[in-house]
């Protein structure tokens, strides 16, 4: 069955996606301790949070209150596990572009629900808020995060040298980019 004839849209085999919850702040503040994740997510280490900023945080996406800059939504099993969160980001509609970010806590790597989490998306951002293609991008030690472009058929389009710092060292940063024909294609609408 294609996303197309999908009964409920927001929902794949494996995961759907939801708006984000106030209580989900637990699980993401539980999976902030992965500082090897987070550095590749954010380009660098944050500093700590507290229960409070976390708290602070989830309240303010929770239930699509704003959606002029981000659309943020939970990923969960068709169980109602939270897995981690994917989000619409830096939206040009003059251009029709768009950007997306997504993190799968580490308990739950490995077993396809970041890439059809992302394949729900793109399919919002294409057949349902008209954009013409999505803009992406990540440091180039991030091997989980090329993988995942790759799969849902994002091509690199270029690479910036040395232009992200982290951990003492510079990383190049690539550069990918997804039209919606080549979403058709690749998934076959």
């Amino acid at each position: 069955m294609t996303m197309h004839e999908s009964r409920y849209f927001w929902q794949g085999e494996k995961v759907r996606l939801r708006g984000v919850s106030i209580n989900d702040w637990e699980e993401w503040f539980e999976d902030f301790e992965d500082s090897d994740a987070i550095r590749l997510l954010n380009w660098g280490i944050e500093l700590p949070k507290s229960v409070e900023i976390a708290k602070a945080i989830f309240a303010e996406w929770a239930d699509f209150k704003d959606t002029s800059n981000r659309i943020m939504f939970t990923i969960e099993t068709l169980d109602g596990e939270p897995v981690g969160g994917i989000n619409i980001h830096s939206k040009d509609e003059k251009n029709g572009t768009f950007s997306f970010g997504i993190r799968v806590n580490r308990k739950h790597r490995g077993k396809g629900y970041g890439s059809e989490a992302l394949r729900i998306l793109l399919n919002y951002g294409f057949y349902e808020l008209r954009f013409q293609k999505c803009n992406s991008g990540c440091v180039s030690i991030n091997e989980a995060s090329i993988r995942l472009h790759k799969s849902v058929g994002f091509v690199e389009e270029g690479r910036q040298r040395r232009s992200i710092y982290m951990n003492g060292q510079y990383y190049d940063h690539i550069l990918f980019g997804l039209t919606r024909e080549e979403f058709d294609s690749a998934f076959h609408f």
